[in-house]
């Protein structure tokens, strides 16, 4: 047994107005909150460690990364995922923990001294020393995706 719906429709000449919120109104009956932003505006940004991400050294030693190329890829090392962690400390010393794309790569000799002196001579860097590790692996997913756009990979 099949119930049948029925749609009721009702005809009217003429919809009552609503009445329209005043801004007067509500400030009668609830006072103003403090706004939560306001001590967050009035806060002055933190200026970066020179040796943290943002910092000016930091950013320089990126920077230098950025200059070295894949001599068989045209991408720099850093787009490339090759840089794992760049450290440095507050005097100056910058240590950077790198790979490369297969330990059978031709500048696998040579790549890591050219960072250690690209690194070293970036202006507040007093000592540069590059850890060359294999564990992780790269593989193209560490890639930036400047990098993969490049190489036609997106």
């Amino acid at each position: 047994m099949t119930q049948e719906r029925k749609i009721v429709v009702e005809e009217v000449d003429a919809v009552e107005t609503p009445p329209k919120a005043r801004v007067e109104d509500v400030a009668e009956t609830a006072p103003r909150q403090r706004d939560y932003l306001d001590g967050f505006l009035a806060q002055k940004p933190v200026e970066a460690a020179a040796g943290e991400p943002g910092g000016n050294l930091y950013d320089g030693i990126i920077d230098a990364l950025k200059e070295i190329y894949d001599p068989e890829i045209p991408v720099n090392i850093y787009d490339l995922g090759l840089i794992y962690g760049v450290d440095v400390t507050d005097d100056g010393h910058a240590v950077v923990t790198m790979t490369l794309t297969t330990p059978h790569c031709p500048v696998a000799e040579s790549m890591p001294g050219e960072v250690e002196l690209r690194v070293g001579a970036v202006p507040g860097v007093g000592d540069a020393q590059v850890n060359l590790v294999w564990d992780p692996p790269w593989d193209p997913q560490k890639m930036s995706d400047e990098a993969k756009l490049e190489l036609g990979m997106l």
